[in-house]
């Protein structure tokens, strides 16, 4: 072979390589948040390991900030350049489902089966499912034990009822340099969030189960008037923050309480804190609220049966507990490996046995519409702008729009 023909037979072989690469077909993956989390790596290597039982296709991952990346996909689809994938908060699926942006995702009746019921309802609409569950929480309550000993209260012994609470709160903000409480009511998802877990511990809903709007309930009155009234013995000016700006009030010993998901377990570590299940209304059991993200896979990428075999690997039991723990999610399935993790740790207790009674985020078609109504409601109570019943009574003939 001569050196001419050995470097056109190289030049050649390079020319396959690269045209074997340009046909690659691209999954193009939207992944909110950034890639610090502790799960991201467990991701990467399964998208590698799918990547190599899928020749001719690349996973291309783009993480986008939370408050960016639920809207660029959406954008991007009603376009007509949808994502392949996309990792979207649960309650935007209703309506990528009604504008015809996602494809249904037919679970088995094996699949649906490794779900609790309300965690299933989070992507459930009109019998059928819309997402694969990718993160899931519940809610608790976390106390600082020494500020309880500090205003005169039993450090070992958490509030079980609303009253119970705020006295609690209100001793803490009266005997000590400390406020009772953290409350979120800022303009931003979790202050609904927040809300939503008093109206689901007073027996209260948004939706019912035939599609009705039962915002302007008692039920729903007696908790927005308990939201404001805890303002009294929270953090002054709580329209300022949001659930993750009160994480370092309770981790400085600021505030002697707040509600918040089981990852907060291992970032209050300077804190001698306990957790416990959120106390009760006069009118309820116990409860919280169940929300889940999930895997969407858009239509008309092209791609679509190879999306949703991606969507399914990440999210199948064994690698789904996986991230899960690496995250500090709660658990989504009830396998024996999450029922361990409560003899090794008993403060996942609180988490795991609010799921049965908990309630999911209100299904809409109009998710920004809903949040904005209640997060209204909830502020004008907490400001003192508004009496309860009214502002309830306004959010409900608003949320008809929405539903």
């Amino acid at each position: 072979m001569t050196l001419k023909s050995a470097l056109l037979g190289g030049v050649f072989a390079i020319s396959l390589v690269g045209a074997s690469q340009a046909e690659d077909k691209v999954i193009h993956m939207i992944n909110c948040g950034d890639n610090t989390g502790a799960g991201i790596p467990l991701q990467d290597e399964l998208i590698k390991g799918w990547e190599g039982e899928n020749p001719g296709y690349k996973v291309q991952l783009e993480f986008v900030p939370w408050g960016q990346c639920q809207e660029k996909s959406t954008t991007l689809a009603s376009a007509g350049n949808p994502p392949a994938v996309a990792y979207m908060g649960s309650r935007t699926l209703k309506q990528l489902a009604a504008n015809d942006l996602i494809i249904p995702v037919n679970m088995t009746e094996e699949e649906k089966a490794t779900y609790a019921a309300p965690i299933l309802a989070t992507i459930t609409a009109n019998g059928q499912q819309w997402g694969l569950p990718r993160a899931f929480s519940t809610k608790a309550l976390y106390w600082n034990k020494d500020l309880y000993e500090a205003a005169g209260l039993d450090p070992d012994t958490p509030p079980k009822t609303w009253d119970e609470m705020y006295d609690f709160a209100k001793a803490i903000k009266d005997k000590t340099d400390s406020d009772g409480f953290g409350l979120a009511a800022a303009s931003f998802d979790n202050t609904m969030h927040q809300f939503m877990n008093y109206v689901y511990t007073n027996g209260g809903q948004v939706i019912n189960e035939d599609g009705e709007i039962v915002f302007n309930s008692p039920n729903n009155i007696e908790a927005l008037a308990f939201y404001g009234k805890m303002a009294e013995v929270s953090q002054p000016g709580p329209i300022a923050y949001d659930r993750a700006k009160l994480r370092p009030l309770f981790s400085e010993g600021k505030i002697g309480m707040f509600i918040s998901g089981p990852w907060e377990r291992t970032r209050v570590t300077d804190v001698n804190w306990g957790v416990a299940p959120i106390p009760v209304g006069p009118s309820g059991t116990p409860g919280t609220l169940l929300i889940t993200d999930s895997l969407a896979v858009f239509k008309g990428s092209g791609v679509e049966e190879q999306a949703l075999s991606l969507a399914k690997l990440l999210t199948n039991p064994e690698n789904q507990m996986a991230f899960e723990l690496a995250e500090g999610f709660t658990p989504l399935r009830d396998l024996p490996e999450v029922r361990a993790l409560v003899e090794k740790d008993p403060t996942w207790s609180a988490f795991l046995d609010a799921i049965p009674t908990g309630g999911p985020e209100p299904f809409v078609t109009d998710y920004v519409g809903l949040q904005d109504s209640i997060n209204e409601a909830v502020q004008g109570v907490v400001l003192g702008e508004v009496d309860p019943a009214e502002a309830v009574e306004i959010a409900a003939e608003q949320l008809e729009e929405f539903k």
